[in-house]
């Protein structure tokens, strides 16, 4: 035979566990950002497979579509600090003050002050116009933040450390400030950044003495 045989090309291994579940994080890392630049609605996955430095077709072996993205992202970054929220409450011993602090600086940490508060943005600016997205939202986060608030705002009455239920009834008063600072840094942070910490904090504190609670 005349010439040089070709070699097979050798296949390129498969990625291990850690190796897989690292690109995943990547691809929801690149997609929260080209979310976040570009907009859900005008963001191709060939954008977030770009970002991310990977084929599109390595991206579909992820995620089928946009809305798989969104809600992975979602599990992955607000989900697991509302399980720890929650997880508080069972075996926690201090006043409502005290507990409602803990929250407070554990969703501002771990959302506020990271990735979350980009879905936050995102779901202001486009949940009205994706309302399948919405939905989701509600029912991830929103439904269970409200369970948890209403689950606080209980135990403070029963202890007696707050006298009204106007927070069981209406527990997205104690989640106002939180969407404010979003809005606030988002529209006028480049001119007067708002410290969204010491904001909920003080909110918070003026929100307990509106439901009877007693001063520390």
């Amino acid at each position: 035979m005349s010439g040089e045989e070709k070699k097979p090309r050798r296949a390129k291994p498969a990625l291990g566990a850690k190796e897989r579940e690292a690109r995943r994080a990547a691809i929801l890392a690149a997609a929260l950002d080209t979310f976040s630049q570009h907009g859900f609605g005008a963001t191709r996955l060939e954008d977030v497979a770009r970002a991310a430095g990977i084929a599109k077709g390595t991206l579909y072996l992820y995620f089928p579509h946009k809305q798989a993205l969104f809600e992975a992202i979602v599990k992955d970054t607000i989900s697991p600090v509302l399980a720890d929220a929650a997880g508080l409450l069972p075996n926690f011993q201090g006043e409502t003050r005290e507990l409602l602090a803990l929250i407070a600086d554990m969703l501002i940490s771990r959302i506020l002050e990271g990735p979350g508060s980009g879905i936050m943005r995102l779901m202001i600016a486009e949940g009205p116009r994706f309302p399948e997205l919405a939905t989701f939202h509600h029912r991830e986060v929103v439904s269970r933040g409200m369970a948890l608030i209403r689950a606080v705002m209980e135990r403070g009455l029963a202890r007696g450390e707050i006298t009204s239920d106007a927070a069981m009834r209406f527990p997205q008063m104690v989640f106002a400030p939180a969407l404010t600072s979003v809005v606030w840094n988002s529209v006028f942070g480049h001119l007067s950044p708002l410290d969204a910490r010491a904001f909920i904090h003080a909110y918070m504190e003026v929100l307990l003495r509106g439901l009877g609670g007693r001063a520390p």
